[in-house]
């Protein structure tokens, strides 16, 4: 450990080590110098020479000359992370946003917190922490100055860059102080001094996003860009039917092609998400690569998969979802209230299964080397690449090194390590040479971890008062080869809205069989099951007579805090989404006066610990046309970090959700995906996309991540508009497979 800690302090020190060099040495290190808590060693950095770094924990770099360097931690997915999360520091180091650079980190191990992106969750388990690591190397700051001008700290504030002597007006740059402050004890984060919120310069203001430039002028930032000395491309083929094996292939002739270097059988694992059989076809360049697949013949070991059906599913769920399931939760008395009214409803709401469709397809680079395992990849997940990889081919932590790339395109897609593993394999077989894997967008839309399908059967009543007095939702949805478990981001929980708001509810669940991977898709669970519940919201608004806006604000009821136990947030605040939903309202003008074939939807969600209500105006022609002319959004995630990005992810959120809910859908024959590319899953058009408008009610609250609480409601939103606007009642996905046409 002491030569690893030489190294490292080293890289601090040296002019010439990279920031890379750093964050290597940084990862050899383990838990001891690094964030075991927030702050890693006793002083701030040592200097030598003319060479001075101020880097009092891993996230800090100041120079001599003044320049701020700030490390991202987390992957970078187009949600704004890259730039929000050092923007934190950045206002707490008093540091001037134009004065800083960001770099991405690889994965170091032993960093406190995920080091990946998904659920929303980067910023409200990195806020107060990241506000601790700026406060650290501000307080640092003044008690240099302090030192050097010899006067109390109490006497000393630092200014965007400066610590200033409030007494007598005389200021410090940091580039100054980074001799003095490099030799100073690092405090207890726990112990420092945190700005208050009412004096914050830079968050909740717009700033640009750190890459942008880069991405505008075709800077190689994205893991498909990944270029390396010798490099090799190759391409992963696996059977089109989910769980086949390759027995035997005519791989003598596809070695045999110009340009292709190797091809071989991988014999993979029966791990669903880790390294799946295949055949690798190694190139010299990508484009011979994929040209190879179309020459390539292969006997595949499958089962017989005739009863993977889209067709045999629905049929079958149908017939499940009117009988009796495992339930889940039973408040009250569901059955008797039923049956003593007549004021009943009774639907059926169904949505099929779905891809990412990542625009940049599943790819990474790897070199194994003298025992190293070196991978460059677009991972919303890099720790889960890091024990796959690490257990299939038996190698120590440190033997296993990740860079993170910038994502071009995550959804959930790319918390599973899949792609990962094939680079990895193909390079263990290559030692000595990079290899960089690249799909296809056909192996990329047929070999995904789909958001699984399902179907809600619904029974619900409402009272002589016009409020809900009944719900019942039997949950029909799927697991990975089992009836019993359900598969990833397709369970529903106990705590489902409007369980709680209501006093005779139930919920019951029945999982159906599938060799189908599903996986953790944008908001999963309430992605989908929003529509149905929030749509069904609507019909018993409907049989009350009641308008829908106000229908919700009285089930929504008194201001409070209800118990919540499950992954949208511990709690539910009644009083937060009704004052979102009025937002919406409102901005929305709510009731306007429409014409014939037009109208308004609204619609509520709170996941990921955010609230949101979206209020959709259409315009359906009488031949069943539909134009979304705009959607209006009120939101609640606590403060803001970045108001661009933030505006950014609820507009990018809700166009998705409009994008999903229109024509995506994937249908299953013969255990195996139909769909191919974007002509038969076909994506959203400029010319379809509505006006976007997004307002946000900054609470007080801890702030949450934004990157999908915004897409549920968005697509009940829509559909209950389409019913404002023709009378047809949407209850199936995509929005493509109902006939909206009316007279």
């Amino acid at each position: 450990m002491t030569d690893t800690i030489s190294n490292l302090q080293s890289s601090i020190n040296n002019r010439k080590a990279s920031r890379r060099d750093f964050v290597k040495a940084s990862a050899l290190a383990g838990g001891g110098l690094l964030l075991s808590a927030l702050f890693p060693t006793s002083r701030a950095s040592a200097a030598t020479g003319a060479s001075s770094v101020f880097a009092p924990n891993f996230y800090i770099k100041i120079d001599s000359q003044g320049l701020v360097t700030l490390i991202s931690k987390n992957p970078e997915i187009g949600q704004g992370i890259k730039t929000s999360l050092p923007m934190i520091i950045a206002e707490e180091l008093e540091a001037p946003w134009e004065n800083v650079t960001v770099e991405q980190a690889g994965l170091v191990l032993g960093l406190k917190g995920w080091q990946g992106a998904g659920g929303s969750g980067a910023t409200p388990s990195h806020y107060m922490d990241f506000r601790k690591v700026g406060a650290v190397g501000r307080t640092l700051l003044e008690q240099a100055a302090a030192q050097k001008w010899n006067v109390p700290v109490e006497q000393c504030q630092a200014d965007q860059g400066y610590v200033k002597h409030t007494a007598s007006k005389k200021k410090l740059a940091y580039k100054d102080l980074v001799d003095i402050a490099a030799q100073l004890e690092v405090p207890d984060p726990d112990s420092v001094t945190l700005k208050d919120p009412k004096n914050f310069k830079l968050l909740g203001r717009r700033v640009t996003g750190v890459d942008n430039h880069a991405i505008v002028t075709g800077k190689p930032l994205f893991g498909i860009d990944q270029q390396h000395d010798g490099l090799l491309y190759a391409t992963f083929v696996r059977c089109p039917v989910f769980g086949g094996k390759p027995r035997t292939a005519n791989l003598d002739t596809i070695k045999s092609m110009s340009g292709i270097v190797d091809a071989f059988i991988v014999e993979g694992t029966d791990d669903a998400f880790g390294l799946r059989p295949g055949i690798a076809i190694v190139a010299r360049d990508t484009w011979t690569s994929f040209k190879a697949q179309q020459s390539l013949q292969v006997l595949w070991k499958q089962e017989d998969m005739s009863e993977q059906n889209s067709l045999l599913y629905r049929e079958k769920a149908l017939q499940l979802a009117k009988e009796d399931g495992k339930q889940l939760r039973s408040d009250g008395d569901v059955a008797g209230v039923l049956a003593s009214t007549d004021k009943v409803v009774e639907a059926t709401y169904e949505y099929p299964f779905l891809s990412h469709t990542n625009l940049e397809p599943q790819n990474t680079t790897a070199l194994y080397k003298d025992g190293l395992m070196q991978i460059w990849s677009p991972t919303q997940n890099a720790i889960n690449g890091h024990g796959l990889v690490k257990e299939l081919f038996q190698l120590s932590d440190d033997k296993v090194k990740i860079d993170m790339t910038r994502i071009g395109g995550g959804f959930g897609r790319r918390l599973m390590s899949d792609f990962i593993c094939e680079a990895a394999a193909i390079a263990h077989k290559l030692e000595g040479t990079p290899v960089k894997v690249t799909w296809t967008r056909e192996q990329d839309m047929q070999h995904d971890y789909y958001r699984a399908a399902g179907w809600h059967h619904f029974k619900g009543a409402v009272s002589d008062d016009g409020k809900i007095a009944a719900w019942s939702d039997h949950f029909v949805t799927f697991g990975l080869n089992s009836d019993e478990q359900t598969g990833r981001g397709a369970n529903m929980s106990s705590d489902e809205f409007p369980i709680r708001f209501i006093d005779n509810a139930q919920l019951s669940q029945t999982i159906l069989n599938t060799n189908v991977p599903m996986g953790w898709w944008r908001a999963p669970g309430s992605c989908a099951i929003a529509f149905a519940t929030q749509g069904f919201i609507d019909e018993l608004a409907a049989q009350a007579g009641r308008d829908p806006y106000q229908f919700r604000l009285d089930l929504l009821g008194p201001d409070r805090e209800v118990e919540s136990g499950n992954r949208r947030g511990p709690v539910y605040d009644s009083g937060r989404m009704k004052n979102v939903l009025t937002l919406a309202a409102q901005k929305a003008g709510w009731g306007k006066k429409l014409p014939k074939g037009s109208g308004q939807g609204i619609a509520f969600h709170f996941s990921h610990r955010g609230y949101v209500a979206v209020v959709a105006e259409v315009t359906v022609a009488p031949n069943g046309s539909l134009t979304v002319d705009k959607l209006v959004a009120g939101v609640d995630v606590g403060p803001l970090i970045n108001l661009s990005g933030a505006e950014n992810q609820v507009q990018g959120s809700m166009i998705d959700a409009l994008n999903a809910a229109w024509q995506q859908e994937v249908t299953i024959e013969g255990g195996r995906v139909r769909q191919t590319n974007f002509d038969d899953n076909p994506m959203l058009r400029i010319g379809q996309s509505p006006k976007v408008e997004v307002y946000f009610d900054q609470s007080d609250n801890p702030p949450t991540g934004l990157g999908e609480p915004a897409f549920p409601p968005t697509t009940p939103a829509i559909t209950n508009a389409i019913y404002a606007a023709t009378g047809k009642r949407i209850r199936t996905l995509p929005l493509s497979k109902t006939n909206l046409s009316w007279t």
